[in-house]
């Protein structure tokens, strides 16, 4: 099995940036979802709730994040550097919440016409936990971005195939990867293999990485991560294929053991 493609998120829910090599820290990927857009109750706004987001192409620089998006000008971000922490939370359900900084209101307000509703763009100065550690069977530790639960999502291509076969079958047309908004994109394991890694250390070239189990789907897989077209698939064949436990799986949940880069190409080792 080899890695053919990276992916970070810099902002929660945004377009993906595709990248030849990365740096795993404890809590994911550097850039990856350190910053969210939150609504009036300090609650994360991702593309559960608007499409929009789709549109946001946010690029990483040393200190801070460029914000872009088609008919906008660029806005520069510095990281925030003081100021009073407000308390966040990635999901409306959660009771759960983070400190992160406020970027400040020229921020906001690009953002708020940008996604047509009053919004603020938040930092995760310290990523720290955001899910209770009795809600995971592989805990994530006390480090984690602004990801849904764990730090990192690996996707496999030949489970991808077979997803695509049963559309197929169905009348449907295919879907790409970046409907699962991976990370870590694997080749060269059979279909759904990663079912079994749960639990288990993985070595991705030097890095060890510890998988935490099957990723439950959600609407979100159902948007052409492009255009924000929203449909019905992959979710509806997942549900006739992939329904385990009431979960719509697709994809492995992963933990970082160790720190340092992975690049497009390293050979992975599942480890016994």
């Amino acid at each position: 099995m080899r890695l053919i493609s990276i992916h970070t998120y810099p902002v929660k829910g945004c377009h993906r940036l595709d990248h030849d090599g990365a740096f795993v820290q404890p809590w994911g990927l550097a850039g990856d979802r350190r910053w969210m857009v939150v609504d009036a109750d300090g609650v994360g706004v991702t593309q559960r709730d608007t499409t929009r987001l789709v549109g946001l192409r946010a690029s990483v620089r040393p200190g801070g994040l460029v914000l872009r998006a088609d008919g906008r000008p660029d806005l520069d971000v510095p990281e925030p550097t003081g100021g009073d922490p407000v308390r966040v939370r990635t999901f409306r359900s959660r009771t759960t919440s983070v400190p992160a900084l406020p970027a400040g209101p020229a921020a906001d307000a690009w953002l708020g016409a940008l996604l047509d509703r009053p919004v603020r763009l938040v930092w995760l100065a310290h990523p720290t936990r955001h899910l209770a550690a009795a809600d995971r069977e592989y805990d994530t530790g006390d480090q984690v971005s602004f990801a849904d639960a764990y730090p990192l999502l690996l996707t496999s291509t030949s489970s991808l195939d077979a997803l695509n076969g049963w559309l197929a079958d169905a009348g449907e047309d295919p879907v790409p990867m970046t409907r699962f908004r991976p990370n870590l994109v694997v080749d060269g394991a059979p279909a759904w293999a990663e079912d079994g890694w749960a639990g288990r250390s993985l070595r991705v070239g030097d890095v060890r990485l510890r998988a935490a189990g099957p990723c439950d789907r959600c609407v979100v897989t159902t948007t052409d991560q492009e255009t924000g077209v929203r449909a019905k698939e992959p979710l509806r064949t997942l549900g006739r294929h992939r329904n385990i436990q009431q979960k719509l799986l697709f994809g492995l949940n992963v933990v970082p053991v160790d720190s340092g880069p992975v690049r497009i190409g390293d050979p992975i080792v599942i480890e016994p």
